[in-house]
């Protein structure tokens, strides 16, 4: 059984696809007998993979700072909410209760928080795995561009290969059983 910590989307302005794939993984977390641990929000995909979450089983841990709590977006339904004093706060307690990380489809702070754990783990800060789900190529672009970077040495290879890339749900998870 691992804590699994999912970054993702907060927004619920999204295709409706992006929704169902965070609410599949939820879903899928709790007959495996994983934990969920998520950025605290209530909104958009972190919303939909918490309550699906808890839909089947898994205990879930929300993880969000005062002034995102002050704007009246907590999971108050979490069976554990921390409210930090900033995102940083946050991401480091995050990291701490994960054994394990599955990035879905987001923005900036989901990019923001899969690079940190990434780079954490580049500097052997630990050694949990750290899962990228690039369903229907979400993220081509970006490992394209990681690529390049590896070809003129900005980026190791080794680094790259610390991320396990796949396309579905279940690929995802079996990876984290593999791994943590």
């Amino acid at each position: 059984m691992a804590a699994v910590c999912v970054f993702c989307a907060s927004s619920s302005d999204l295709d409706r696809r992006w929704l169902e794939l965070a609410t599949q993984l939820g879903k899928a977390l709790g007959p495996r007998g994983h934990s969920l641990v998520s950025g605290g929000g209530r909104v958009g995909m972190m919303g939909a993979v918490a309550d699906a979450a808890r839909a089947s089983g898994a205990h879930t841990l929300g993880v969000i700072p005062q002034s995102l709590v002050d704007l009246e977006v907590a999971d108050t339904a979490a069976d554990e909410l921390i409210v930090t004093t900033d995102m940083g706060a946050r991401k480091n307690i995050m990291i701490d209760r994960s054994d394990a990380f599955i990035t879905l489809p987001g923005g900036l702070g989901t990019l923001d928080e899969l690079f940190e754990v990434w780079t954490t783990a580049t500097l052997d800060l630990h050694h949990k795995p750290i899962v990228l789900l690039n369903t229907s190529g979400f993220y081509d672009g970006l490992l394209s561009w990681l690529g390049r970077l590896a070809e003129t040495e900005f980026v190791r290879r080794p680094a790259l290969a610390q991320l396990v890339v796949v396309d579905s749900v279940e690929a995802a998870l079996d990876a984290v059983d593999a791994r943590a």
